[in-house]
């Protein structure tokens, strides 16, 4: 028997509590910055290293790698959004395990498979993913960021994350429950 099932599950922090503490968090990283949180930068550095490094002969030739290499000189993998990623997730891996609750396992609805979850998943990820270099920014950069700092933009970004979510949520709650 493992320390889970002794003491049963370890509780979830309160969403409201998270909220707050994301504030927090934003609001310092902006202090101590001067910037504020994002993802898709940090992947967007990860591929540009990916493609010099595999490619480096080739890599010149792409505009999207020439116009980043111009914003952004030196090595691409030592940014704030590297480092910040980088802390997210071994600070989601260190939760996990301390909260009992590392294992593979694929969370779906009994009404999907495994596969078409990670299906959905990944196609989801990839489509967030090309929706956030369209915006010049992903959920965080873009919409929670924006908001900090009262920009008309962020508060137009949740708004367009949330109302699709929640326009096309009837259509793939099938998935889901």
């Amino acid at each position: 028997m493992n320390k889970s099932e002794k003491s049963g599950p370890t509780k979830y922090l309160n969403p409201y509590v998270g909220g707050v503490l994301l504030g927090i968090v934003l609001l310092a990283a902006n202090f101590i910055s001067g910037r504020g949180l994002g993802a898709s930068g940090a992947m967007k550095s990860v591929v540009i290293t990916s493609i010099t490094t595999i490619a480096p002969a080739s890599s010149g030739n792409l505009g999207f790698v020439k116009e980043f290499r111009a914003d952004h000189p030196g090595n691409p993998m030592k940014t704030w959004l590297v480092f910040e990623m980088t802390g997210v997730l071994v600070g989601g891996f260190l939760s996990g395990a301390f909260a009992g609750r590392l294992k593979f396992k694929v969370e779906h609805s009994p009404k999907i498979t495994s596969k078409k979850r990670l299906f959905l998943a990944l196609t989801g990820g990839v489509l967030f993913g090309f929706g956030a270099e369209l915006g010049r920014g992903c959920t965080s950069g873009a919409a929670l960021s924006g908001m900090a700092v009262l920009s008309l933009g962020g508060f137009i970004t949740m708004m367009a994350i949330f109302g699709t979510a929640y326009a096309l949520a009837y259509f793939f709650r099938k998935n889901w429950i």
